[in-house]
Order: C-alpha cells, then structure tokens, then sequence
C-alpha cells in the first residue's frame, strides 16, 4: 500500500528567522527617509540621465556615479552571452545521433 506524499516543513527555527528579517527589513524600510522628489530640468532627459551614470561633469542633476555598476553589469551579460553561445554550438567531430 502507498502512502500519499507529506509536505517537508523543515526546521522551525528557518521560519522564525525569515519572519525576524521580515521585520528587521520592515522596520528599516518605514524608518527610512526618501527625502523629496524632484524633476528633471529643461532639457533632454536621456543626456541628463547618462551625464548621471556616467558621473560626468555637466550633469544638471546631483547624483552618485553609477560607472563601476554599469561596468559590472556589462562583463555578467557579456559572460552569459558568451556560454549561451558555447552551449549552442556542437562540435564538428560529432556526427547526428
């Protein structure tokens, strides 16, 4: 006779640990000021966002460079292209199965 399938529930203190951090990340999050909003001025706003992330001289808007991300981001997707299309190839040597 077969028995149906139980659901694992773990180690309780895992549950008690992820709700701990629920309100630790909750109270950080309404404690936290956002300061105020502001618009973009006159002008183009993809110039004014670029002049932003690429923390250069000119920007009309005060902000903290984002150069080292972008830079980051960029080798991860090169990397992921680059064994995407490894995964895609076959080699030569092998014939159809």
């Amino acid at each position: 006779m077969t028995t149906r399938p139980r659901l694992y529930r773990g180690e309780k203190t895992v549950g008690v640990l992820a709700i701990a951090l629920f309100g630790f990340l909750a109270a950080v999050f309404l404690t936290s000021g956002f300061g105020t909003a502001g618009a973009f001025p006159e002008g183009s706003v993809t110039a004014s966002i670029g002049y932003a992330m690429f923390d250069l001289p000119g920007g009309e808007i005060p902000s903290e460079g984002f150069l080292v991300s972008f830079v980051l981001i960029a080798i991860v997707l090169d990397a992921a292209l680059d064994g995407a299309i490894m995964l895609a190839k076959t080699d030569e040597d092998e014939g159809p199965d």
